[in-house]
């Protein structure tokens, strides 16, 4: 019987730092450990990451290119070279699976051969390109009972009907977009690579909440994961920033224990 493995995400500690997401990690009981690649440089040094995986215990089994607006920086400004760069790096440390986001819709050129890029770059590697779904940009209207929608990604920031080999489900992402991730798990079936296990109320913000504080169906979602044929893993990715450390441990400690208790084995 197999469990997929429960990650913790460098994201989920931050500000802290990288090396203190792998001692929480181990302390806690995860399996392994998502690396957003960061302006920190052990983020993206391989040697370094190794070492942090081999003192710990704590394998990275996912890294996160670069592709945020906060990293826009980070491996210079070209788009597909953090895109390669960030699967060098995951065969480096042996990773089984890059997190991409789609591109900003200021980045038309790129953007123009996205999906075309990526399926060539996935028939030349093991590691799996994985784009994650994201959600329209949401401001309030004068009318303060509506809100406009800016769609800011190309060619969108729903991928189930784009034509992605592998794509990443984020349930914070589906909250603020108005998806139902369950339906989406369902609808994307043997492409659902990775898993980013959060929750979100639906409020236009992108809320990141320990998984079972919000309205996604978070439990049902990963029962589901069996019958999808769903060989990836997951990963907790979750907002602490604001936590003293009792209460960022305690939100880390109970996002395991929600997967754990929900993850079946299988066969």
């Amino acid at each position: 019987m197999r469990v997929p493995p429960i990650l913790l995400s460098t994201s989920s500690c931050y500000p802290e730092s990288t090396e203190s997401c792998f001692a929480d990690a181990a302390r806690l009981g995860y399996d392994g450990v998502e690396v957003m690649v960061w302006k920190w440089p052990e983020t993206r040094d391989p040697g370094r990451l190794n070492a942090l995986a081999e003192q710990y215990g704590m394998p990275v089994l996912a890294i996160h290119s670069p592709t945020l607006l906060l990293t826009q920086r980070v491996w210079g400004s070209d788009a597909w070279g953090k895109i390669d760069r960030s699967v060098e790096l995951a065969e480096a440390v042996g990773a089984e699976v890059v997190v991409v986001h789609p591109p900003f819709r200021w980045q038309r050129e790129y953007a123009s051969g996205f999906v075309e890029g990526i399926a060539r770059r996935q028939a030349a590697t093991d590691v799996k390109l994985s784009v994650e779904n994201m959600f329209p940009w949401k401001a309030r209207a004068k009318d303060a009972s509506r809100t406009k929608e800016r769609h800011a990604y190309l060619p969108h920031w729903d991928p189930v009907e784009l034509g992605y080999e592998n794509v990443t489900l984020d349930l914070s992402h589906a909250g603020i977009a108005g998806q139902d991730s369950l339906e989406m798990a369902a609808q994307l079936a043997g492409r659902l690579a990775h898993v980013h296990l959060t929750d979100s109320t639906g409020s236009n913000r992108d809320e990141h909440l320990t998984p079972g504080r919000g309205t996604q169906p978070c439990r049902e979602l990963l029962q589901a994961l069996p019958g999808l044929g769903f060989t990836g893993s997951v990963a907790v990715e979750v907002t602490t920033r604001k936590m003293g450390p009792a209460d960022r441990e305690a939100a880390l400690t109970e996002s395991l224990a929600f997967a754990r208790d929900h993850l079946p084995s299988f066969g």
